[in-house]
């Protein structure tokens, strides 16, 4: 199954894709929560209603797709989990994960602007696959991580490199506004099949950038949510983004940083696709 949350006139809610057309549910299930997050939090019962409610479905090139969780309780990332990126920074691969978070601010839709901040122009892309939690759970062990994940999801990791050099979290640049495209729909586990055997390509203007394969992580999924649930509770609607492949534009010689008019798409096999054209901050966001 694969679940969006997408808007019209009659507002934002959620639906199920099929192919080019997508079940509202709100009116193929009128009983299941609006929200996906909501959705998830409401267990298997009502996911199994939301796989099979029937309904004709409404045009998918109709409606704008939104992140499927716009708003999610946490966004946490992983740093140098590819083997091949942690060469190419030309670092040891690391013990431990290495975990910061983004701001939820950051989460923005499969289609949705980047800005170029007005604070920086070392803009970079790091297409990643991402998986979004079930259940609430802790200490969850790594046997019985797949239990916890409802499904996954592409993820566009957008960092600001010198804001992200300046502290050792990370979490500054990490975290700037649009920085963290993600959907376009959850994809269930079984739709997705083996989570390490998945093709993960970022381009850019047409250009090949990124080309990896998921068996490259370090610290697979179940790993990760072992190690994060050690600490805290991990909640339905957390997204958990897994790390990026080697060809950043951080480790080109000169970088080739992002620019307004830039498209990066990133694609990752069984998942989806996001597209995103980079602008420059529009001079109305919000300031003193």
């Amino acid at each position: 199954m694969r679940l969006v949350t997408f808007s019209d006139a009659r507002g934002t809610r959620i639906g199920r894709l099929e192919s080019e057309r997508v079940v509202d549910l709100a009116d193929a299930a009128p009983e299941l929560p609006r929200e996906l997050r909501a959705l998830l939090a409401a267990g298997p019962l009502a996911l199994g209603r939301a796989s099979s409610a029937p309904g004709v479905g409404l045009p998918l090139a109709s409606l704008r797709l939104e992140a499927p969780i716009p708003r999610p309780g946490k966004i946490l990332a992983v740093g140098l989990n590819y083997r091949a990126h942690a060469a190419e920074t030309g670092r040891e691969p690391p013990a431990v994960p290495v975990i910061f978070n983004k701001q939820t601010t950051s989460a923005s839709g499969p289609a949705d602007a980047i800005h170029l901040p007005r604070a920086s122009a070392a803009l970079d892309y790091e297409g990643e696959l991402g998986f979004v939690i079930g259940r609430a759970c802790r200490h969850v062990p790594r046997a019985r991580a797949a239990e916890v994940i409802a499904g996954f999801v592409v993820v566009n990791d957008v960092t600001v490199r010198d804001w992200q050099a300046r502290s050792p979290t990370m979490t500054m640049g990490k975290s700037f506004d649009t920085h963290c495209p993600f959907g376009p729909a959850l994809v269930t586990p079984d739709e997705v099949g083996d989570p390490l055997a998945l093709r993960l390509r970022t381009w850019v203007n047409g250009e090949l950038r990124q080309d990896a394969s998921t068996k490259d992580l370090i610290f697979d999924p179940a790993a990760l949510i072992e190690h994060l649930s050690t600490a805290f509770t991990l909640e339905p609607g957390d997204l958990i983004s897994t790390g990026t492949p080697a060809g950043v534009a951080a480790a080109m010689k000169p970088p080739r940083w992002l620019v307004p008019g830039d498209v990066v798409r990133v694609e990752v096999e069984g998942v989806g696709v996001l597209e995103n054209r980079v602008i420059a901050e529009p001079a109305d966001t919000p300031r003193l």
